[in-house]
């Protein structure tokens, strides 16, 4: 009988693979694969056959019932400004409605098509398509464009122009197209359009993960339905996500919290969750995250899809350290390379690290490595790259190079920080990961490599002095340093989300809590969370000991913390939200909008009756369609009535909402 799950992670630094056994509610096999950035199949392959073998006297490939996947790749994509190239279509949009869209400002590349047409807020029509229009300003972008969005004035009460509009786009081309009311119930026109116009914008980069994970299951002889993770910490088939790649977003940090509630048996608690490039942290309630109802948010624009309610800054265990003209260090947003892994890989970098020791000049430079992404494929480059771009990328080549040797002139800067946005090359420099190994706390990478980068940066700061006999000491105390730094900004961070309060980040109380201090003057200082502090992610075990400590509570980091994004995926489940409106006619009756034209009915009872049917239907429809079996379905009626009238005639408006959730159907 199958009765294993195996959740994927691919994350900024490693790919986690996990077997969880989900009779016995347990993980039998954990594997990690450095993330080939370049080629994610190559990481994705390792590994999966690494978690399979190390589980091989278990279980066979045949006896596994789902993969499922999450991904940071459409967060990334949009952040980065990948994706394909893109025309929005507006219909009935007016001026004010297109520069609200932020469409512009969001995708500079966009072409925008504004057609007339869209329906007014009960549904009716404002006034009828202009397919000639629509049809004769489509034909002169046709070769240029790779994908197509369609939002209508008003579509969630009336979607018939979204809908007539994608059938004359596709009866012109064969290119993916996304209507705004498929993906939002939402009331919002621009921000409909933006959300739909960033989720055709990657469907081809989702298409082709689905496509490399498909590849590796394959390869590994595993026959199996592949789920991906959603934003709000629900699974979903991989062929539905293909044409809904948008309500990914959060997908990592919301099987992080799936996967932290199965670890660590809690059911409310505050989660950290710490990786290589950024922290995230929420509050969880009876096992499940609320959900952010604004909306996530995605490369700094918000969307409309429904995504857990999360706090995420750039701090990992990859980030940047940086020292300013006062000596004091910093942690940048921006993920590097650690010298530790670097040196770990390339073992040569120590000489030519040390030989730029012995020199004693630009020993900052000299910790600043570049080279391409792991799994780089030069068929694989995106669109929108000039000749230079390509010929600097020949240059950077796959092993690394002291930048100073490749970065010569003023433009070769500015284009490395533009493919570093991209992803397309590295740069390697110090990391609180290096000041870990430095000090013994962790050891997985280059010990001698992180203590010579310690000694380099601190040295060409004049931390650490060039006469000292003992260098080892200021290593120790440099690398603390830069430790309590990584500690003091974690702990912010999850004071501000406790409290539910940004509290500036120079607040002397705050500072002293999070510096360890337990007074100010003559003041004591003591803080301390009602709630248990979950910590999971692979940096978790090194930096939240000292976190928890900081805020006077234990921190709790259960066993596999380092995979709890893989444990998430593994045991998700299928979740389906399905809202349907009722609105009161102008003329008497009501007005059912689901999709398409609206359908009227002369009294209150009989609407609700119908939309709490076709709400329960369409519910149980798309967790089916979504691989979804044993159904359970919740409906809830929200209504606004008039005040002091019987309930048959009060009526002013409704919205019924069903919620399916259900377990995959295995093969």
């Amino acid at each position: 009988m199958k009765n294993y799950n195996i959740g994927i992670d691919t994350g900024g630094t490693y790919t986690d693979a996990v077997i969880v056994d989900m009779q016995a509610h347990e993980v039998v096999a954990t594997a990690k694969s450095l993330t080939t950035r370049g080629h994610l199949e190559i990481g994705v392959s390792s590994a999966l056959e690494a978690v399979i073998d190390s589980a091989e006297e278990r279980l066979q490939a045949g006896q596994i019932s789902l993969v499922s996947l999450s991904t940071t790749l459409a967060t990334n994509a949009l952040v980065e400004g990948r994706g394909s190239s893109v025309v929005a279509v507006l219909i009935g949009f007016s001026d004010d409605m297109v520069l609200r869209s932020q469409l512009k400002q969001a995708i500079p590349s966009a072409q925008i098509l504004r057609i007339d047409g869209g329906h007014e807020y009960d549904g009716s029509e404002t006034c009828s398509l202009d397919e000639a229009s629509l049809r004769s300003q489509l034909q002169p972008l046709l070769d240029a464009a790779e994908a197509y969005s369609v939002s209508a004035n008003y579509s969630v009460r009336n979607s018939d122009h979204e809908q007539r509009a994608r059938e004359i786009i596709l009866q012109i081309c064969d290119k993916p197209v996304t209507i705004s009311s498929e993906l939002s119930d939402g009331l919002n026109g621009p921000l409909r359009a933006l959300t739909a116009t960033f989720n055709v914008r990657i469907v081809s980069l989702i298409l082709n993960l689905v496509e490399s994970v498909d590849n590796a299951m394959q390869s590994c002889g595993i026959n199996a339905p592949l789920m991906i993770v959603k934003g709000d910490g629900s699974i979903a088939s991989a062929e539905s996500v293909i044409t809904r790649p948008i309500e990914t977003i959060l997908s990592g940090p919301a099987a992080s919290v799936i996967g932290a509630n199965f670890i660590s048996s809690l059911n409310d608690f505050i989660i950290a969750d710490v990786g290589g490039t950024t922290t995230d942290v929420a509050i969880v309630r009876n096992g499940w995250p609320a959900i952010n109802e604004k909306g996530a948010m995605a490369g700094g624009y918000r969307t409309m899809v429904r995504a857990i309610d999360m706090q995420t800054i750039g701090l990992g265990g990859d980030s940047e350290v940086e020292i300013d003209y006062r000596g004091q260090i910093r942690l940048r947003s921006n993920r590097i390379i650690p010298l530790s892994l670097l040196c770990d890989r390339f073992p040569w970098v120590i000489d030519h690290m040390q030989g730029s020791l012995g020199e004693g000049m630009g020993l900052e430079r000299a910790l600043r490595f570049i080279f391409l992404p792991q799994g780089h494929d030069d068929a694989k480059l995106p669109r929108g790259l000039s000749e230079l771009d390509h010929e600097f990328l020949r240059k950077v080549g796959v092993e690394p190079r002291p930048v100073d040797e490749v970065v010569v002139r003023a433009s070769d800067r500015a284009r490395v920080e533009r493919l570093i946005d991209r992803g397309l090359v590295q740069i390697s420099g110090l990391t609180p990961s290096d000041a870990a190994h430095a000090l013994g706390k962790q050891s997985q990478w280059s010990v001698e490599g992180a203590r010579l980068a310690c000694l380099m940066l601190a040295r060409s700061y004049g931390l650490i002095g060039w006469d000292e006999t003992n260098s080892d000491a200021g290593i120790e105390k440099f690398a603390t340093d830069v430790f309590n730094v990584m500690v003091g900004k974690s702990a912010y961070l999850v004071i501000n989300q406790l409290s539910g309060y940004n509290f500036p980040e120079e607040d002397p109380l705050v500072q002293a809590v999070t510096h360890g201090l337990s007074q100010l003057n003559d003041l004591a200082i003591s803080l301390k969370p009602s709630i248990p502090l979950v910590a999971v992610g692979g940096p978790a075990q090194v930096f939240y000991p000292k976190v928890g400590d900081r805020l006077n509570v234990q921190s709790v980091i259960p066993q596999n913390a380092e995979v709890a994004n893989a444990v998430g995926a593994a045991i998700g489940h299928i979740k389906i939200r399905t809202v349907i409106e009722v609105t009161r006619g102008e003329a008497g009756g009501y007005h059912l909008h689901q999709s398409g034209i609206p359908q009227f009915f002369e009294s209150s009872e009989q609407a609700l009756e119908h939309a709490c049917r076709i709400a329960r239907e369409d519910a149980q429809h798309k967790a089916r369609a979504m691989g979804g079996n044993s159904l359970a379905i919740n409906l809830d009626v929200e209504r606004i009535d008039m005040p002091k009238m019987e309930p048959q005639s009060s009526l002013i408006s409704a919205t019924v909402i069903a919620e399916c959730l259900s377990i995959p159907e295995p093969n």
